[in-house]
């Protein structure tokens, strides 16, 4: 089988690049797949392929770029120079540009997709049914929101001409079917990018490091986190550090930025900036506890499985699908008041105060880390496209005994 994944990938700072990264890891280790077609960003640096595992012959074909209105004609041009059998698309709404129109035009591209005959599966993070368009950086205007809700809504349309759409959490595939009246969604699990064989739960000496890993700006916000940290210095007067990890969200340019300088007076407070994947494993196994100062939720957390799979103890605000997606899949965590930096103060104080207790939430989300690992979640791909090309075979098979 010759696949080809249109996503963003590393060194690409667009969403989801590091997802990415992983299936190609896994994907490449498959024997059924003979050419692994990467149909990626287009970046300055070379793309990271070299991969310690032995694996599949792997095509780089860069083809499109953020916020291009040409990325429709550039990809499908790629796809008939590839001639892939079947294509997985890693695809979230805000994936080829933080501006309306290109964003809108590449999302047409499953179904070019299914009008060229070829198998696909949209793999889609996030549904904008689950979206605070305000909280998520869109738009404020009620007006514009509900422009962007039609728009949405056609474009959600077009995405399910797929195949197969893949969502990662089960509520989304009700919430799909019953408004567009659709039977080609299914949940796949995030899945885990990489489990340790043995989580070590010891500590680096000195301050423990209280993290947060992501792109801020929107719902996602530090000054909760940072305040927090703050009381409980003062309330039980232990060494610890705010660790920030990540960038800015595309939507919110300049936000951390912002943040260091508002905080500037603030002790032990580190901005590390973009985190190379090759550094990930250190941030994670380096941290006490890892921090979700969220507001609202898109989806399912790849932050979240990279916790449990380093065994780390996390702190969730108590929202709805943070919370399912903890109950579905078997993690722990220690929940706050989403807009309350008390509520904050209190959960990082119960697991800093109390080893015990932040081992065994870090041994439970490593064991739900390890249920849902990358290896196992591209087997559940490939057994869906051979699904897809069966049905395709006996469709053809039957029109043909017809005509």
């Amino acid at each position: 089988m010759k696949l080809a994944i249109i996503t963003a990938y590393p060194p690409s700072k667009v969403t989801l690049n590091e997802y990415a990264y992983h299936l190609v890891k896994h994907f490449r280790q498959k024997e059924e797949i003979t050419e692994l077609i990467l149909l990626t960003d287009i970046t300055k640096e070379s793309k990271t392929i070299d991969f310690a595992e032995q694996g599949c012959k792997i095509t780089v074909k860069e083809c499109w770029s953020f916020n291009s209105y040409a990325n429709v004609i550039s990809v499908a041009k790629a796809i008939n120079q590839t001639k892939p059998d079947c294509i997985l698309f890693n695809l979230q709404f805000m994936k080829f540009g933080d501006k309306k129109i290109p964003a809108a035009l590449g999302l047409l591209l499953p179904l070019v997709c299914k009008i060229k005959r070829i198998p696909t599966i949209v793999l889609l993070h996030n549904i904008l049914e689950q979206v605070d368009l305000k909280k998520a950086g869109f738009t404020s205007s009620r007006i514009l929101q509900k422009v962007y809700g039609f728009v949405g809504n056609t474009l959600t349309r077009i995405i399910l001409k797929a195949d197969i759409v893949a969502v990662t959490m089960k509520k989304y595939v009700g919430v799909l079917e019953k408004k567009y009246k659709v039977k080609n969604v299914i949940a796949i699990p995030h899945g885990t990018f990489e489990v340790s064989k043995e989580p070590t739960f010891k500590l680096p000496k000195g301050a423990l490091k209280i993290m947060t890993f992501g792109k801020f700006g929107t719902y996602k916000k530090v000054e909760l986190l940072i305040e927090a940290v703050q009381k409980v210095r003062k309330s039980i007067g232990m060494d610890l550090e705010i660790v920030i990890a990540g960038t800015d969200n595309p939507n919110v340019p300049g936000y951390l930025e912002n943040v260091k300088r508002r905080f500037a007076y603030v002790p032990k407070l580190t901005f590390t900036g973009y985190v190379e994947e090759s550094d990930v494993s250190k941030l994670f196994e380096e941290s006490a506890v890892v921090v979700f100062p969220y507001t609202s939720t898109t989806g399912s957390s790849g932050v979240l499985h990279q916790a449990g799979s380093y065994g780390r103890a996390v702190i969730m605000p108590d929202l709805g699908d943070l919370a399912l997606l903890v109950k579905e899949e078997g993690y722990q965590a220690e929940f706050f008041k989403p807009t309350s930096a008390i509520s904050l103060a209190k959960s990082i104080e119960a697991i800093v105060t109390n080893k015990a207790y932040r081992i065994a939430l870090g041994i439970a989300n490593y064991k739900a880390a390890t249920a849902y690992p990358m290896s196992k979640i591209t087997d559940i791909y490939l057994e869906t496209f051979h699904n897809i090309t069966n049905e395709t075979k006996y469709k053809n098979s039957v029109t043909y005994q017809v005509n």
